[in-house]
């Protein structure tokens, strides 16, 4: 569903890979979307809707496990966060 957007957004450098950078990025107001792996960790997830209703930025589920994540992005490691810049 979504992955075609994100396969047109990994030319452009506004795409952040992981949970670490995805959640300080979060924390500074700095996402306009971010998309979660359908297995991504419950804390993880509360932890970016918290931050979602504080920023305004949208939390999207992508229904595709982190490891098929991490092959839409072309990396060969699995994903399971990818947030796009404002």
């Amino acid at each position: 569903m979504y992955e075609e957007e994100i396969r047109k957004l990994l030319t452009s450098k506004k795409l952040i890979i992981g949970e670490d950078e995805v959640l300080k990025n979060a924390r500074k107001g700095a996402l306009a979307k971010v998309y979660l792996a359908s297995n991504v960790k419950k804390t993880l997830n509360a932890d970016l809707l918290k931050y979602a209703k504080i920023s305004s930025f949208e939390v999207l589920d992508t229904k595709v496990a982190n490891d098929e994540l991490g092959t839409v992005c072309k990396k060969p490691f699995s994903i399971s966060t990818i947030g796009m810049l404002r």
